[in-house]
């Protein structure tokens, strides 16, 4: 007879399942697209992948890819810090906002003098206009389609926030800079806009991103390492990634929440780990005294 604190481990929670679900930290390079980066990484694991936080080609640097289940936990990310080192290119336009575009030259060249006292201006939460040639939504259709086959659209500004935006160095018309932001951050409208303020123009000629909430760039393996026999030895644990702890809840209340039903619990309201089993489960959330499955992976 099954005590009260057995519990039946949910299909997909068996141990050869539970390593292969998880995040890949992958150093992304120039030239290659995030979506060919998933693309090559799901024909190695075999299994469902999706990448956090798109990195525009041009861009190299940290690209979280999440596989199997653990892309169910993307919310979660929504709000994490990411890091950049760009480069902008004073002098310049194009119809892109980076090197990739085709080219303008034309507008003066500020003085680091000149752009260290217009950085504070960027700092905090601020409007910013997304670039026209990206992924944005413009009536059913992606911005960078319709930029492509040339028709006039406006994009209205969003809100964003950045933590931080400084000048690291600069020769001739590049300068260097280090930008932390939270998501949805353009760092290519970014530097149009400090240009704008100077009354010149400039692009992004180049992009690292070198964290992005867990993820740091110290620790990402380059893309072109990753082969069949090693890929799952480097998937870190799901739940190494999420910054909560964990409850722990006994007896029937366990039978009860896995099943669905929110049980009464003493808590803080939050969001929890909760494993079953050994392993695991998912996200649980406690509201009002009473916690519930919020987020399942197995």
């Amino acid at each position: 007879m099954k005590s009260e604190n057995e519990t039946k481990a949910p299909i997909g929670c068996a141990a050869d399942g539970a390593k292969k679900l998880g995040f890949l930290n992958v150093d992304k390079p120039s030239g290659m697209t995030s979506s060919a980066v998933v693309n090559r990484i799901k024909r190695l694991t075999g299994l469902p992948c999706g990448h956090m936080g798109t990195l525009d080609p041009l861009a190299s640097g940290v690209l979280p890819v999440g596989i199997g289940n653990a892309t169910r936990l993307f919310e979660y990310f929504l709000n994490k810090q990411k890091e950049y080192i760009a480069e902008f290119t004073f002098g310049a336009d194009s119809d892109t906002l980076d090197s990739t575009g085709e080219l303008v030259r034309g507008g003066r060249i500020p003085t680091a003098e000149e752009i260290e006292r217009v950085l504070p201006a960027f700092e905090g939460e601020i409007m910013q206009v997304p670039p026209k040639y990206s992924a944005k939504n413009v009536g059913g259709r992606r911005g960078y389609d319709l930029a492509r086959a040339g028709v006039e659209f406006e994009l209205e500004p969003k809100k964003v926030r950045i933590d931080e935006v400084a000048l690291l160095g600069g020769e001739g018309d590049v300068f260097r800079f280090r930008i932390r932001c939270g998501g949805g951050t353009y760092i290519r409208s970014l530097a149009r806009d400090i240009a704008g303020k100077l009354g010149t123009k400039a692009v992004m000629s180049g992009l690292r991103r070198t964290k992005s909430g867990y993820f740091k760039i110290e620790e990402a393996v380059p893309f072109d390492a990753l082969t069949g026999e090693n890929i799952e030895e480097l998937i870190i644990p799901t739940e190494s990634v999420l910054p909560y702890e964990t409850i722990v809840l006994n007896g029937p209340r366990a039978e009860k929440i896995f099943c669905g039903v929110p049980v009464p619990t003493d808590y803080a309201d939050g969001e929890y780990k909760i494993y079953r089993d050994g392993f695991f489960y998912g996200i649980a959330e406690v509201r009002n005294k009473r916690a519930k499955i919020k987020t399942k992976l197995c």
